[in-house]
């Protein structure tokens, strides 16, 4: 399998370096709150990588963290007045809930980050003795940045935008470079009873240190892959290779795995626009799990995606042509990854996913090869398609009809070339695709074009 590498800018091979285990670490969620449809993107896409490393025949041993300590989580245990375990294991619970509907794999390992205090004062105590880090007046702990030549690599910032950036995210915690980081902040009035002793001093571990911690203590020392949002990119992922490796004397992560962002109707999701979209939000809609993970994944992972609701109608519409073909095939009793090595004349969508994770592609193709499949369906065919389903964690034999009212009856014919005309999008065939867009208006259909997707419009309806 080939994936897109943040560090080095370049598609690579994925392997895992012993030859046996491809240790991957996911950046998991601050449980201060629910989760959003914008981090759940992220996680989702992180499960497809997963799946198609394991029905490629490579085991895999994931570690995702559950950060339940950090500024946010002890200030609504302050606000609230509730013990920090009562309010982290509240969110922890409904996020599991989440990810279980959205059909994610629990990881082999969840860490938390108190759990793992005495495993980030050892780390600090060791980038103490190597002259890493220092000590603050106040018996907060930095991390030495101008020791880390190599600093600012990963988000190929140069100096003064790594100092803008940290400015910008700064605390109020003494340092001796306006660069370095905190490790290990110091007990202040205002954590109340959230502190834990260390060698330095009481206190509390910073952000960044929980994940490197983590990762080293039940990964090793080099991992295969880090991932998460592309948000996390400068400062957290910057920091934790060069705390981590200047900790090791070894290389953090062979691969570096992110996700762009997800946008809604166009805009940056916010509070203040109201546009910040829970599961609950979207099944209050009379959306389900399912379709909106289709949603979720149908962009391709490094693209941003355009949440609409009508793009989410369009995952329903797209996922009941994969019930009516899935009708002639029996239900597995699961939908966990499996190898597998024969996808009939789903290949070509196998090979889309292995590809960069590429899911636009994947998915046209499906729906093509749906259309070339005559009836009864051969073996081949019915195992390519369920392992197709497998990988991309979507479950058609569920997905219920909606009502005729609402569901759109397109013809077969005008769902072929819109198909195709979306491939020749993608290979950026501009003159096919022009030309098939006008076959559809000849037959009483216009294209509405996103950035990840099409949508199928009656003209008669837009002249109602």
């Amino acid at each position: 399998m080939e994936l897109y590498d943040t560090l080095s800018r370049t598609i690579r091979t994925l392997q895992p370096h012993d030859g046996h285990t491809f240790k991957m670490y996911c950046c998991g969620p601050t449980v201060y709150g629910r989760a959003h449809i914008g981090n759940f993107r992220t996680f989702i896409l992180q499960d497809l990588l997963r799946r198609v490393l394991t029905t490629s025949g490579i085991q895999v041993l994931h570690l995702r963290n559950i950060t339940d300590v950090d500024d946010k989580t002890i200030r609504q245990a302050i606000e609230t007045g509730q013990p920090l375990k009562t309010i982290t294991d509240h969110w922890t619970k409904l996020f599991h809930e989440d990810a279980l509907a959205l059909n994610l794999l629990p990881p082999h390992i969840e860490a938390s980050a108190v759990a793992h205090i005495p495993q980030q004062i050892d780390f600090i105590r060791k980038l103490l003795e190597k002259k890493h880090a220092y000590i603050t007046p106040d018996h907060s702990v930095y991390f030495r940045v101008a020791s880390f030549p190599q600093y600012g690599r990963l988000s190929r910032l140069d100096q003064r935008q790594i100092l803008t950036q940290t400015l910008i995210e700064s605390d109020e915690y003494q340092r001796e470079n306006a660069a370095d980081f905190a490790l290990w902040k110091a007990r202040k009035p205002e954590d109340g009873p959230y502190y834990w002793p260390s060698p330095w001093g009481e206190g509390r571990p910073g952000w960044h240190i929980e994940c490197s911690a983590m990762a080293c203590y039940h990964l090793g020392e080099t991992i295969d892959l880090h991932a998460g949002g592309e948000d996390l990119i400068f400062p957290h992922h910057e920091n934790e290779i060069a705390q981590s490796e200047c900790c090791t004397g070894k290389t953090f992560a062979l691969h570096w795995f992110h996700t762009a962002h997800l946008l809604v109707e166009g805009q940056k999701m916010s509070k203040s626009l109201g546009n910040l979209y829970t599961l609950e939000d979207i099944k209050a809609r009379g959306y389900s799990p399912n379709e909106t993970r289709y949603l979720l994944l149908s962009a391709h992972y490094r693209q941003p995606l355009n949440f609409t609701w009508d793009a989410l109608h369009a995952a329903r519409c797209a996922l009941e042509r994969l019930a009516e073909f899935a009708e002639s095939i029996p239900a597995p009793d699961d939908l966990g990854p499996q190898t597998c090595s024969e996808f009939g004349r789903f290949t070509s969508a196998w090979q889309a996913l292995q590809s960069d994770l590429n899911t636009p592609s994947a998915l046209g193709l499906i729906f093509t090869t749906l259309k070339q499949i005559p009836k009864p369906i051969s073996a081949p065919d019915q195992q390519g398609f369920v392992a197709l389903c497998r990988c991309l964690g979507i479950d058609p034999w569920s997905q219920k009809k909606s009502d005729s009212n609402d569901k759109l009856t397109i013809p077969d014919e005008v769902c072929a070339i819109a198909e195709k005309r979306w491939q020749a999008r993608l290979q950026k065939d501009w003159a096919t695709a022009d030309k098939m867009r006008q076959q559809l208006l000849d037959m009483g259909w216009k294209v509405q074009d996103d950035k990840d997707r099409y949508t199928l419009i009656p003209i008669t309806k837009l002249v109602k």
